[in-house]
Formats: C-alpha cells, structure tokens, sequence
C-alpha cells in the first residue's frame, strides 16, 4: 500500500443519484462512483455509500486506507443543511482535516472556474447560482419538501399531479397522462405509488416528460415550461443580465434551454467542467490553506 505522499487532497461530489469520489496523489487522479448519498434524506445510508467509496478508492489507488485521516478533504454533498450535520458527518468519516459543504460551490466552481456567471443545476434536485466579481450567491437547493423546482423529481411529482387534473378534465388530451394511468393503474394507483415514492422514484419518471414534450404533448410541455420560467424568474432576481454565461448542469437542465426566454438562451455557455473538477479545485484549495498555516 502507498503512503501518503507530500501533495495530496481528495474530492467528493454526492447527491441524489450517485456519489463520485476522487482521490489526487502527487498530481495523478484516482476516481470511483458508488450509490446516493444525500445526508438529510438518508444520513446512514450515505455514510455507507461514502466509507464504500473510500474502500474502493483506496483499493484502486493501492493506498493504505489509514493514511485518509492525513488527507485533506473537501465534501461537497446534497443535503448539507447547516453545520451541525456538517459536524455530525466528519465525525463519522476518517478525515482529521475535512471540510464540508452542501453541493451548490461544486457545481459552481465547476461550471464557471474563474468566471463571472451563472449556474442552473437541475439534477435529481436543483439549484441556482451566480458569481459576480468573484462572489459567489446561491439560491434554491431547498429540498423535494420546500423546493427543488425544475428538478428531475419536480419534473416527475408535477407531471402525476397534471395527470390527475386530466382525469378531472381540466386539462386537454395528454399522451403522457394517458401512458401515467395506463402505468399507476389509474388515479388511485397514482395517489397509492406518491405517498411512497422516493426523489429518486420521482425523478425517474422524468424522462417521459422529457419526451412527450418533444412530441408536443400539452401537459409535458407546460411542465417544462413552468420549470424555465422558475429558471428565469431566479436568475433575474439574482442580477444576471445579458453578456454573463448561463450554464446548465445536470441531467434534465438542458431539456428546459429552449422553454428558456431568447435573450437567456443566447447566453447559454457550456460548463468548463462538473462538480466533482470543482470539487477537488476547492479540495486543492483546502490543501494550500493547510500548507500556509504551516509555513
């Protein structure tokens, strides 16, 4: 097994759908991708998938897995709420130097790098967020309770809602209402499978949304259209004006660029890079500041 070396520091990027952790040792990248690990929806469950992670990690990096309280780490994580279940998650991680952070300036800093701009994530969750002169802001991330519009789970829970508003006939013909009961089993079965269904579950559905959509499917395409004017409405509101970058990161963020308004779409950038490059960026960052408190 390897020791540590002298220039080292490890990344990690989870949300909803999968966790990738990545591991830098002396300038080369070790990268390994286990299962969910959002710590508000299940806390237990993610500290499995990331002690899961490690042991892979150091396996493949034939590093010693007692070496990883000398790493410096930096977690960017869905469900990061505030610092106490920051706390509560270092302490059941072996990192003596860590430093975690929900996973909004991940995707930020892998997005934009040292740009002004502005980021829509829309993954299995979604939030917003803006550098201006150097400034970071961030919006949104609130959660499949509270928030998380235009996410992948919205996208699928508001997609059985407008299907029981068809059957109610408020709303016009819709082959993916019809492809939803046909499905569920009917409007009880959707209101049967909703109480159970997980974000993930939720955001599954998605992509029959997605389709519809482009198949001009009225209930498809309005839902999609809500998510983007959510879009614009934050961006608005958080000083975006036309010139600065929007990038659209994760999976179903792209699908809402053409329900987006001209001027915002005539800014679209692609992302330099993901959240986990931005990740192990700050992670470096950690790494420094450890450097110099040393010096």
């Amino acid at each position: 097994m390897t020791r540590c070396p002298d220039t080292i520091h490890l990344a990690v990027d989870g949300g909803g759908t999968r966790c990738r952790i990545a591991l830098n040792l002396g300038g080369k990248t070790h990268q390994v991708e286990v299962g969910a690990a959002n710590v508000s929806t299940d806390f237990n469950a993610a500290c499995v998938e990331l002690q899961c992670g490690l042991a892979l990690l150091a396996d493949q990096a034939g590093f010693d897995p007692a070496e990883f309280e000398r790493v410096p780490a930096y977690l960017g994580l869905a469900g990061i709420t505030g610092q106490a279940l920051a706390d509560k998650l270092a302490a059941a991680l072996p990192f003596r130097r860590v430093r975690i952070a929900d996973d909004r300036p991940s995707a930020l800093y892998g997005a934009l790098g040292d740009r002004d701009g502005f980021v829509a994530h829309c993954g299995t969750g979604s939030f917003l967020a803006a550098k201006q002169a150097g400034k970071a802001q961030f919006a949104g991330g609130w959660g499949p309770v509270l928030g998380d519009q235009a996410s992948a789970q919205w996208v699928g829970r508001l997609a059985l809602s407008r299907t029981l508003d068809r059957t109610d006939g408020l709303t016009a013909p819709s082959a993916l209402a019809d492809q939803l009961l046909d499905r569920f089993g009917g409007s009880a079965g959707i209101i049967q499978a909703a109480a159970n269904l997980s974000p993930t579950e939720f955001g599954a559905l998605a992509p029959g949304v997605t389709e519809q959509a482009g198949q001009g499917d009225p209930i498809a395409r309005s839902i999609l259209q809500e998510a983007a004017d959510y879009l614009s409405d934050r961006m608005s509101k958080m000083g975006w004006q036309p010139g600065l970058p929007i990038c659209l990161t994760g999976g179903i963020a792209p699908c809402h660029a053409p329900y987006l308004p001209t001027e915002m779409q005539a800014d679209l950038a692609d992302p330099l890079g993901d959240p986990l490059s931005g990740a192990l960026a700050l992670a470096r960052a950690f790494e420094e500041e450890i450097e110099n408190e040393r010096r």
